[in-house]
């Protein structure tokens, strides 16, 4: 992204790098990429006036009586586009969509997001986020075979996937995104490839492109790169670790205080915050974890996170305070584990803020820091110790959301209602399968 502010420097930006081509982004509701494109010569008027399109046919956006929608450019997600489209430079920016009487349409994503950061914006705050991906290589999309058989911070010997992991890092830094660094992680041929925080908005927008980029990047090598939350079974998932903190106006992280009595660094703000992250984690489980796969790797043995705990090093707890640089005030931030990296971003960005403030506003108190290693408790430890895991799978994660006001207010009634239906028609599908698990378990023996 270029850092333009207004519609007159994108216009100039445009001219200078000689866009031809201009790709209008959203997303629908479950987060998946949209786009139309426009030639640089439409680009004026559509900052003005919008561009209208047919929103019948885009997931829990309208129904064919109430079609019509406006996309609005902003001008600040201007992004040259890596590579060339026959010959000319193309460049992407993501709008807010609209009704056509101008007010905010219900069913975008973004839009929630804003009426969310808005609330943080009046009490002062600026809600950044630093967001760690993770995906796998494989040699095609119908078969998660991996490329290569490296394992966490292996340094392989230079492969494909090293060829492409570098090349999409390269792609990522010409869009005007910044990378803090990369690395190999667990699985055989899983990457990760970290982005430095900005605010949740900017972030969110920031994903999608991320996505985008890592699978052209992969397709343009002869492999398919997948954020499947677990593609393989008895290896790591793919996780989406979302680190995330709260900034006064004078530029102070308002979770950090160098006096907290406890000895954590922690401000009361942010462990309100975080028992809001506790307290509320099981009904936007459904968002943070959206599709029956995801609930395969929010299992035990995998240090993905299944028990509702905090603490500063432990890998198990779901909420951790990282400890890189314990009592640097900027560096304070809460890390939060159970996303994966097949979410709408700009829901769970939502989501998780919404939770936090609640925590806040409600004085929710801090439990008590777990230390061990959960995965090793027995039930009647975990019985013991108070401590309660995440829905087991999407259909006990959507009763959560769909009884969840703070859901419903966060989202609204358009999003709620939709993404419960969506949900509900996608496990009822899952349950009716025949897998091969059951025809290899039961075929011979019935």
């Amino acid at each position: 992204m270029l850092g333009v502010h207004d519609k007159e420097s994108a216009l100039k930006a445009l001219e200078e790098h000689d866009v031809h081509f201009v790709r209008f982004l959203f997303t629908d509701v479950l987060g998946n990429l949209k786009a139309f494109e426009l030639t640089r010569d439409q680009i004026d008027a559509a900052f003005d006036e919008g561009m209208g399109f047919d929103g019948s046919s885009i997931q829990g956006f309208a129904r064919i009586e109430e079609s019509d929608m406006v996309a609005y450019p902003d001008p600040t997600t201007l992004t040259i586009l890596p590579g060339l489209s026959n010959g000319k430079k193309a460049a992407s920016m993501f709008c807010d969509v609209v009704n056509p009487d101008g007010t905010p349409y219900a069913g975008d994503p973004r839009q929630a997001l804003k009426r969310v950061l808005k609330k943080a914006d009046e009490m002062g705050y600026t809600f950044n986020i630093g967001p760690e991906l993770e995906f796998f290589y494989f040699e095609n999309e119908k078969d998660p075979t991996p490329i290569e058989n490296g394992g966490y911070f292996d340094m392989t010997p230079m492969n494909k996937a090293t060829d492409i992991r570098r090349a999409t890092v390269l792609a990522l830094q010409e869009a005007g995104i910044t990378v803090e660094y990369s690395q190999h992680e667990c699985g055989n041929s899983q990457h990760e490839i970290d982005l430095r925080y900005k605010d949740a908005l900017h972030m969110a927008d920031t994903v999608m492109m991320y996505r985008l980029i890592v699978k052209d990047i992969a397709n343009a090598y002869g492999a398919y790169a997948s954020f499947m939350p677990k593609p393989i079974q008895d290896e790591a998932g793919n996780g989406m670790h979302v680190n995330q903190s709260l900034f006064d106006k004078d530029g102070n992280n308002i979770f950090f205080d160098k006096e907290d009595e406890k000895g954590y660094f922690l401000s009361d703000f942010a462990q309100h915050y975080i028992a809001g992250l506790l307290k509320y984690a099981p009904e936007f489980c459904a968002v943070t974890n959206q599709y029956v796969n995801s609930y395969k790797r929010l299992v035990t043995g995998y240090e993905a996170p299944v028990y509702i705990t905090w603490a500063r090093r432990n890998r198990s707890a779901l909420v951790r305070i990282p400890l890189y640089k314990p009592g640097k005030g900027k560096a304070t931030r809460v890390e939060m584990r159970n996303p994966d990296p097949a979410c709408n971003p700009y829901l769970v960005f939502a989501v998780m803020l919404a939770a936090g403030l609640k925590g806040v506003e409600d004085k929710l108190e801090l439990p008590k820091e777990v230390s061990d290693d959960v995965f090793t408790y027995t039930d009647a430890q975990l019985k013991e110790a108070g401590i309660e895991t995440l829905p087991g799978d999407l259909s006990r994660a959507v009763d959560k959301f769909e009884k969840s006001e703070l859901m419903r207010e966060t989202l609204g009634d358009h999003i709620h209602e939709y993404f419960i239906k969506n949900k509900r028609a996608e496990w009822a599908e899952y349950r009716s399968s025949v897998t091969q698990w059951e025809l290899k378990r039961y075929l011979p023996l019935l």
